[in-house]
């Protein structure tokens, strides 16, 4: 029994008793069982994103983001723009102490490739009341297609401490119909 120390010195030579290997085969089982549904989840759930991330510079990122600003602005809110880009195109969302920059205004069921990145120090984008959340680093340019099923105004919200005000850093997008 595990619960008594074993007679000899040497314990990995005694003999394992049949109930201590059925709970191995049982724990082996389940765990090989988990590891391949967390596999099949990721893509019959539809609840993990598949991301791409590629090396930018803070200036590079900025310009791209620039350009798709300057091209869909359709209107400004408090002193942001807010971009609504056609479908498929690709968005660029800016994280910096303490805001997230533009809004974007995106059409329900249509697809989009969202950019994110940071311009200072590592953020999280947390899109409430859905679950993404997505780790938002300097130098990297974090990609995610969405596509938005339902309208109305989500939250954007740090999730990662950025400093003193990080309880300010919240942002939106609008999904219209």
């Amino acid at each position: 029994m595990a619960i008594t120390p074993p007679s000899q010195r040497i314990w990995w030579k005694e003999p394992i008793a049949k109930i201590e290997l059925i709970w191995i085969a049982i724990a082996f089982t389940w765990g090989l069982f988990m590891f391949f549904m967390m596999i099949y989840w990721h893509g019959a759930g539809e609840q993990n994103l598949s991301n791409e991330a590629y090396k930018t510079t803070a200036q590079q990122y900025a310009r791209k983001a620039q350009a798709v600003i300057d091209e869909y602005t359709v209107r400004q809110e408090n002193g942001f723009p807010v971009v609504r880009p056609p479908e498929g195109s690709d968005v660029y969302l800016i994280a910096r102490l303490w805001q997230w920059w533009p809004i974007l205004e995106l059409e329900k069921d249509k697809s989009y490739r969202l950019h994110l990145s940071s311009m200072d120090w590592q953020h999280g984008f947390s899109l409430q009341p859905v679950n993404i959340n997505v780790q938002v680093h300097p130098g990297y340019d974090m990609v995610v297609t969405v596509r938005p099923d339902q309208a109305g105004e989500y939250g954007i919200v740090c999730n990662e401490f950025c400093g003193i005000g990080h309880h300010n850093m919240v942002g939106k997008i609008y999904v219209v119909e």
